[in-house]
């Protein structure tokens, strides 16, 4: 096995398990934490990948902004502490039920269609030797982030400020709540 593989295998086994572990836990702030786990291994594979403007932007917009907020939010709530309710058991059945049927149509599509590298004309693999598409550095991909024109990435850039401003205004809401009396 190369060292790639055990690499990969590993980021796979801290992702899978920090995801697991956040959506399992009865506590909202460890949830939030191993979410930040979870979010930050995938920057990881990422960067493993070599692909540092994703990692970057994963890193930024995730790990930096939506996390952040979630646990500013769980702060500012006054039962920060407490545990979460436990989940209804038609909802869990459900939720597992749903959980295989995503497995299953995954596994469906991985074996329905083969993944072969992309060739060029002259039969090499494409992005090995010779000119095979654009560079892909940070300067091309920030005036592609910013272009208007048929290929331009403004409409997701907005869509991501607009993620982050709904993030925000979630955070308010929770954080305005009024604690019961107690009498």
């Amino acid at each position: 096995m190369s060292v790639s593989a055990v690499v990969f295998y590993i980021l796979s086994v801290v992702i899978l398990g920090a995801a697991l572990v956040a959506v399992t836990s009865r506590k909202i702030f460890r949830s939030a934490i191993w979410l930040l786990f979870s979010l930050t291994g995938i920057a990881g594979l990422y960067f493993w990948l070599q692909m540092e403007f994703v990692a970057a932007v994963q890193i930024v917009v995730y790990v930096g902004g939506i996390v952040v907020l979630i646990i500013f939010s769980i702060f500012l709530t006054q039962q920060s502490g407490k545990d979460l309710p436990a989940p209804v058991r038609g909802r869990a059945f459900f939720s597992a039920l749903a959980a295989c049927a995503g497995f299953l149509l995954t596994c469906s599509m991985l074996t329905r269609y083969g993944f072969r590298p992309a060739e060029n004309r002259e039969g090499e693999v494409a992005g090995v030797g010779g000119n095979s598409g654009p560079v892909a550095d940070v300067g091309n991909i920030g005036a592609q982030l910013l272009s208007t024109t048929e290929h331009g990435y403004v409409l997701p850039f907005e869509v991501i400020s607009v993620l982050l401003l709904a993030a925000m205004i979630g955070c308010i809401v929770i954080a305005m709540k009024t604690k019961p009396d107690n009498k």
